[in-house]
């Protein structure tokens, strides 16, 4: 009995992305979990060679993968909408529409950040995509992101800089940016990174508990890398909308005016004490309506952390809302000890 071809799409599907996580049983482990033949698998793996979507490397079968490299000169005049058009449509445009309106979105706005930000002499865009995820980087040589956060907000620290980007809303050209920019994309992009100066932010799961990127597999390479590198991987089949991000954080009539801060990505260790902390962390909250604070990963906080954040910064930010997801018993009892005007969910 012939399978629905719906069926057959989805088992060619699990097999493409099997072999994209390196699975080395993929037959067997096809089989098993849609208990059909070993032989009716093989047949399909026959046919993904042959349409060209994988090949033979060794024993084992890889992804096809087109990939392309462009340098550009910013001492020429460069418009960030013209270099999409220029590298990066054709290769996303056959993609599902949401897929291609993150992508426009995600790369026109890292790539205007690179030009008017940057200082850098030469910005280099990589493209990379197989059947089953597109890769983009955008790597310029310039003063590095986090450096440049560091100046504009007179911290002390790289990992200061960082903390900011998980707030949004920062620019340090305020007449011509809004600062939203990489907040947006961050959660627009399954897999989004940001490497400068020996530190790396993003919201990746298998990375958000650390901040230098010497520590991270893979990436110890990149410690003294100059400039920033950006690196957005996403499913080609994605169901991500654009829209759907946007009206998570802003509205119609104000804009932006909501922003979720996870605070294990900021607390490394998983104890916020101090009042300095607490006022590092509310820097720029009166710019919000409404701040989520994120406390999954948090094992407990000080007294000081606590009563600076959420009562006096609350007293002198009473139109601003203090929102508290996640807290175990230990965070809750410490709310209730300094009396914390807040709404917990």
């Amino acid at each position: 009995m012939s399978l629905k071809k719906s069926t057959k799409e989805r088992i060619k599907q699990y097999i493409l992305e099997k072999i994209e996580m390196g699975d080395k049983a993929i037959a067997q482990t096809t089989a098993d979990n849609f208990e059909v033949s070993l032989t009716t698998v093989y047949r399909y793996i026959r046919e993904l060679n042959n349409d060209g979507l994988i090949k033979k490397k060794g024993r084992n079968y890889v992804l096809e993968e087109m990939r392309k490299i462009k340098v550009y000169d910013t001492n020429k005049k460069l418009e960030e909408d013209k270099i999409f058009s220029d590298i990066i449509e054709k290769i996303v445009k056959k993609l599902p529409d949401n897929v291609y309106k993150i992508w426009q979105y995600a790369f026109t706005e890292m790539m205007n950040n690179a030009i008017d930000h940057s200082n850098a002499s030469e910005i280099t865009v990589y493209v990379s995509q197989n059947p089953c995820s597109t890769r983009i980087m955008i790597d310029d040589n310039g003063i590095g992101i986090f450096e440049k956060i560091r100046e504009y907000c007179g911290y002390d620290c790289l990992d200061d800089a960082v903390n900011e980007l998980f707030k949004g809303k920062l620019t340090t050209d305020s007449e011509n940016h809004t600062g939203e920019g990489i907040y947006f994309t961050s959660r627009m992009i399954e897999d989004f990174g940001v490497l400068s100066g020996g530190k790396i932010f993003t919201h990746n799961p298998h990375f958000d508990i650390t901040r230098d990127v010497c520590s991270v597999p893979g990436l110890e390479n990149f410690k003294d890398e100059k400039g920033t590198i950006v690196v957005m991987i996403m499913p080609n089949n994605s169901k991500v909308n654009i829209k759907e991000v946007f009206d998570m954080f802003s509205d119609i009539d104000n804009g932006f005016i909501k922003t979720h801060i996870p605070l294990r990505n900021i607390f490394t260790d998983g104890f916020p004490v101090s009042r300095s902390q607490a006022k590092r962390l509310s820097a720029r909250f009166e710019d919000f309506e409404r701040i989520v604070l994120d406390f999954e990963g948090i094992d407990d906080m000080g007294q000081g952390f606590a009563h600076e954040l959420f009562v006096v910064f609350k007293k002198k930010h009473q139109d601003v809302e203090l929102e508290v997801i996640n807290a175990n018993d230990d965070v809750k009892k410490m709310l209730s000890h300094v009396g914390a005007n807040v709404i917990e969910n």
